[in-house]
This record gives structure tokens, sequence and C-alpha cells, in this order.
């Protein structure tokens, strides 16, 4: 799954951030989407979550490779970090956590991200892909 890059975003230098952005958004849409979803939903979660996440599978093969997309890449993951306020943490093919920044070092943050957390995503009855 790649990005539909503009040509004239292609004949640019350096490249704005909200530029990228915004081409992530109309490439990887599903992704963006649910991203955004989860960022909103930390929000208005008031302070006592720590994070948010998503536990339903991509509807279709083409959103699961979107989000895949989106979270293997660096420099795709790390914009949109910025641009939502959050540390995202992912698990497997469709499981996503927008992470308050600050909750990085904490508890909900290590749980979420530990090797045994990973491997009770593998077992079958919660495997999608």
């Amino acid at each position: 799954m790649s990005l539909d890059v503009s040509p004239q975003l292609l004949a640019q230098g350096d490249i704005r951030e909200e530029d990228f952005v915004a081409t992530v958004r109309d490439s990887l849409p599903y992704a963006y989407g649910l991203i955004e979803g989860l960022a909103r939903e930390l929000q208005d979660g008031g302070t006592d979550r720590d994070f948010a996440d998503n536990l339903t599978p991509p509807p279709i093969e083409a959103d699961r490779g979107q989000l895949l997309r989106a979270l293997a890449s660096d420099s795709i993951r790390g914009s949109l970090e910025r641009h939502f306020g959050v540390t995202l943490a992912f698990q497997n093919c469709h499981r996503v956590a927008a992470f308050r920044p600050q909750s990085q070092h904490g508890q909900s943050y290590a749980k979420f991200t530990s090797t045994r957390s990973q491997i009770l995503n593998q077992s079958p009855e919660f495997r999608d892909c």
C-alpha cells in the first residue's frame, strides 16, 4: 500500500509535515480515521484513561493493509503521533492504541507493549490475520 503523492509534493524540496499528513489522510483513509478516532476518544475520556485502543478487525483486507502501512513506516507513524498528540502502540494486525505521550513510561504502556501481551494477542481466538 503506497501513498498517493501529488506531483506538486514530489517537486518540493522540504516537505511540510501538514502536507505529508494530508497525503497520509488522503492515501490511507481507514488508518488515518482509526487513529483520529482513538485520539479523539482518548481526549474525550478525561485524564483517568491512559489510552484508547481498537479491538475491531478492519472490515476488508485493503483497510488492514492501510493500517499496517501507516504503523510500519517510521515517518508516517511519527507524523500521525505528532499531528494527533499521542503515542501509538501496535500489537497485531488491527490492535492499535493511542496513549497520552506522558503515559509512555507508565504501567499501562508497559503492559500493552509487553511480550506477554503480544503472546496473548496471538492466541487463536484473538487472531484475525
